[in-house]
């Protein structure tokens, strides 16, 4: 019991090293955006992460993962790391942060209906409720941020496949992390990654010749730690629970862009935007939450035949 209580706090601290990381990777692609095109800013950041990994994969003497895993982590690497870093980048170009945060926020419900459809997860009543009042929040943090005129078909439709990407990405990753390591899956998906979006190398050497220092920064700093390091304590947490959970603890990232927003960029919040945030938050406090069992045999008069302790929600 302490063991398996033990391993939930360190998946759930994982989770959140990972929503916090990603959270700030809005902030740091909103500079980096300024002087890198969407495909040199996804390899540059690939790049980067790729050599973390790669370092920390050389001194914990990591091997190639077994052969059952590949599949996923191909697919992973070229829907989730590649195609979806691509695509976000220009869709984010096209629309207005709202907008892009509505659409890419339907993400975590497809990896809900592809989990249960192809995996077989759960989906208990709490799971599902905690996920409907977080896309509440991140609706009315996307509305509450959009700009008139500031979105175009194009950027909506590139933002909804961004969406598919990630829900792709996600599920078929989750069967590759019961063979290998979430460093394995997480190195080896990146370094796929990388190699899908080698055909944008001339543009990051061309740009990269003329970019502000604090834009290239942004880029390392995006490759090293929402990448190595965020997809692979997600990876961890991923290995340890369904992959529609984990896709609802995602819905905390609207809350902290929000935050980090104010206090980095100094754009102070309305109260519709607070009010999305929490919203967001909550859902994912109900959707990561555990219905008591009722009915547990304690010190009862007598036998009651016919009454059957309840289970729900657990996963």
């Amino acid at each position: 019991m302490m063991n398996h209580r033990r391993t939930e706090l360190l998946a759930a601290g994982a989770a959140t090293v990972t929503v916090v990381l990603w959270a700030s990777a809005f902030v740091s692609i909103r500079s980096a955006g300024d002087a890198y095109s969407p495909g040199a800013l996804a390899l540059g950041r690939l790049l980067s992460g790729a050599l973390a990994l790669g370092a920390i994969c050389l001194v914990r003497r990591e091997g190639r993962p077994p052969r059952a895993a590949w599949r996923g982590i191909a697919i992973s690497g070229v829907l989730w790391f590649g195609f979806y870093m691509v695509v976000l980048n220009w869709g984010e170009q096209q629309v207005d942060a709202g907008t892009a945060a509505l659409v890419v926020n339907i993400g975590p419900i497809l990896i809900a209906l592809l989990g249960a459809r192809l995996l077989g997860d759960p989906m208990p009543p709490r799971l599902l409720a905690g996920m409907a009042v977080s896309f509440a929040g991140a609706v009315t943090v996307g509305l509450s941020m959009s700009d008139d005129g500031g979105s175009s078909v194009l950027g909506v439709v590139l933002c909804l496949l961004a969406a598919i990407a990630y829900a792709g990405g996600v599920v078929a990753q989750k069967p590759a992390l019961g063979s290998a390591s979430p460093l394995q899956v997480t190195a080896f998906g990146c370094f796929t990654g990388a190699v899908v979006c080698l055909p944008f190398a001339g543009e990051l050497v061309s740009e990269a010749a003329d970019a502000p220092a604090s834009a290239t920064l942004n880029m390392v700093y995006l490759g090293v730690f929402p990448t190595a390091l965020a997809f692979t304590t997600w990876a961890y947490a991923l290995a340890r629970t369904t992959a529609a959970r984990m896709g609802a603890t995602t819905y905390a990232v609207p809350a902290l862009v929000v935050l980090m927003s104010w206090l980095a960029l100094g754009e102070i919040p309305g109260l519709f935007t607070l009010a999305g945030g929490a919203l967001c938050l909550a859902g994912v406090a109900v959707s990561r939450s555990r219905a008591r069992a009722a009915g547990a045999p304690v010190t009862a008069p007598g036998p009651q035949p016919g009454k059957a302790s309840d289970s729900a929600d657990s996963a």
